[in-house]
């Protein structure tokens, strides 16, 4: 496995679909409940039945809770009860997801050697044909095709540098699960206290991630299926015809981008990745035209929209702080930290700031 380049894949939502394509797992069971009775299972058996197995057909109902502190354009918030998004799996590679989103929807349907990604708000369609790797958007759109394909991509990331236990069970969607707990290494700097993963003990698919940030007591981050079952699913599910007047992209193989283009954030942010496991950073620029602008108030722009302007957001939402990197603007929350410089550089980690200093020291 390629740590950085998963862990770029990791990092790199942003949206609503990045975001939620991550950690597509499960919600928590209540208090009251009864811990099921279930075999016990070592911690290396349990992470290893997770990475090898396969996606069953499936149907489930998803909803997200961010209590991370700060809130995250592009993320969607569930209220108590209430589905963020509907996934579906045919059990051979095909899949569906449906994130709603402030005045829309956002679709992603993988049919075969097509992914087709749908934004109601907009009308606009991005059809990728061939293999699916070979762009981020379309390699997160297969992750979230397949919903266990995010979290166990983390366990195989994360293992190395992390001691990882089974902490008993739990319900999850009315299913009965295993709590693997993954708790970074003492020499790995982090904000975070354990990611806790809740593992269907039938189909060992993850159906729950947690993730705790030191001096917590609440989950910092929760997603999870609010319903969840396996068998047959209608085929109809798998097939997209572009709505009539859609704006409509394409992209395949032999659009193949370099290296240097992988290694950038959807959104246009020049970014790499600085380190492994829980301390991993992600370093890049601000756009040069953004970083001019951002002298000058908010305005509006096109369409009545406003021009962003994010060292002025940064002003109200960071501290100011200063050191080797020049100037800049720090934002801390729960599980994790993001410094801006003034002349637009970029790091962002689940670490304390100094860790971030030291990411943008290095060429």
């Amino acid at each position: 496995m390629n740590r950085k380049k998963t862990a770029l894949s990791v990092a790199a939502g942003g949206t609503a679909i990045g975001v939620v394509g991550l950690i597509l797992i499960a919600t928590p069971a209540g208090a009251d409940e009864t811990p099921p009775a279930l075999p016990a299972i070592s911690a290396e058996a349990l992470v290893q039945s997770v990475l090898t197995t396969d996606v069953p057909a499936l149907s489930g109902a998803v909803e997200l809770r961010n209590n991370i502190g700060l809130p995250i354009p592009g993320l969607p918030q569930s209220s108590p009860g209430e589905a963020i998004a509907h996934v579906y799996a045919d059990g051979s590679g095909r899949g569906r997801l449906a994130v709603q989103e402030r005045g829309g929807e956002h679709t992603v349907v993988r049919d075969g050697q097509t992914t087709w990604l749908w934004s109601s708000a907009d009308r606009t369609v991005v059809k990728y044909t061939g293999s699916v790797d070979h762009a981020d958007k379309a390699d997160a759109a297969d992750k979230m095709a397949d919903p266990a394909t995010a979290a166990r991509d983390l366990v195989g990331l994360m293992q190395r540098d992390s001691t990882i236990s089974v902490d008993g069970t739990a319900k999850v969607a009315d299913r009965p699960v295993y709590q693997l707990v993954l708790t970074p290494k003492p020499t790995e700097r982090t904000l975070l206290r354990e990611i806790r993963v809740s593992v269907d003990s039938e189909t060992r698919l993850p159906l729950r991630l947690d993730v705790m940030a030191n001096g917590q007591a609440d989950p910092a981050l929760r997603v999870g299926f609010t319903e969840f079952s396996t068998g047959p699913q209608n085929p109809s599910l798998f097939s997209f015809t572009p709505p009539a007047g859609a704006k409509i992209t394409e992209f395949g193989d032999q659009d193949k981008p370099t290296e240097a283009q992988r290694n950038q954030f959807i959104d246009g942010l020049d970014a790499k990745v600085v380190g492994e496991g829980w301390d991993t950073v992600l370093t890049g620029k601000i756009p040069a035209d953004l970083v001019k602008n951002s002298g000058t108030p908010q305005r509006e722009g096109k369409a009545g929209k406003a021009d962003v302007n994010p060292l002025g957001m940064l002003k109200q939402l960071g501290k100011e702080v200063s050191g080797p990197f020049g100037t800049g603007y720090v934002i801390s929350t729960k599980v994790g930290t993001a410094l801006v410089t003034t002349d637009g550089r970029v790091a962002i980690g689940a670490v304390p700031q100094q860790v971030l200093v030291d990411a943008l020291g290095q060429k």
